[in-house]
């Protein structure tokens, strides 16, 4: 079973004269849209296209809430939800988080607009900075939450 234009696919019901056909055709190839491929900051800026530099910091804030009590809250500069990035499809998303010395805790960061794998945007730890690129193709409205496989409490973080 696998998923193909949100819909789901049983190899097993499938008649078995289409999957001749596709394996004397070759078989099937997965291609990954060109927008997607490239994640190299340098190769993007260097397609002509608009290059919009998003900068957060994540740090660790606490922020008041109902009934005059705070909450310790990771965030992205300072704010929950982080700052909005609006770009126009086709622009360059240059995503750079840096996460302070004195910050107890690594942070990262998973933008779903990317449509790529969090493994592309590991944990930051504190006192460093890291940065990844992709091409905003897909229109909407997407969020972006903590994320780096090799973050304990990444969980803790997003919620």
């Amino acid at each position: 079973n696998t998923q193909i234009s949100g819909q789901g696919l049983d190899i097993n019901k499938m008649d078995v004269d289409v999957l001749e056909q596709i394996h004397q055709m070759g078989g099937l190839q997965l291609v990954m849209p060109q927008a997607f491929a490239e994640t190299d900051c340098g190769a993007l800026a260097d397609t002509g296209r608009t290059v919009v530099e998003f900068n957060l910091t994540g740090e660790s804030v606490e922020l008041p809430i109902m009934g005059g009590k705070t909450y310790n809250a990771m965030t992205f500069s300072g704010q929950v939800p982080g700052p909005t990035l609006r770009v126009t499809q086709g622009d360059v998303v240059q995503m750079t988080l840096t996460i302070p010395a004195d910050e107890v805790t690594g942070h990262g960061n998973d933008m779903h607009a990317s449509q790529m794998s969090a493994t592309h945007f590991d944990s930051v730890n504190p006192g460093e900075t890291s940065q990844y690129c992709y091409i905003a193709e897909s229109a909407g409205v997407f969020k972006y939450h903590c994320s780096g496989v090799h973050l304990a409490g990444m969980d803790q973080h997003v919620l």
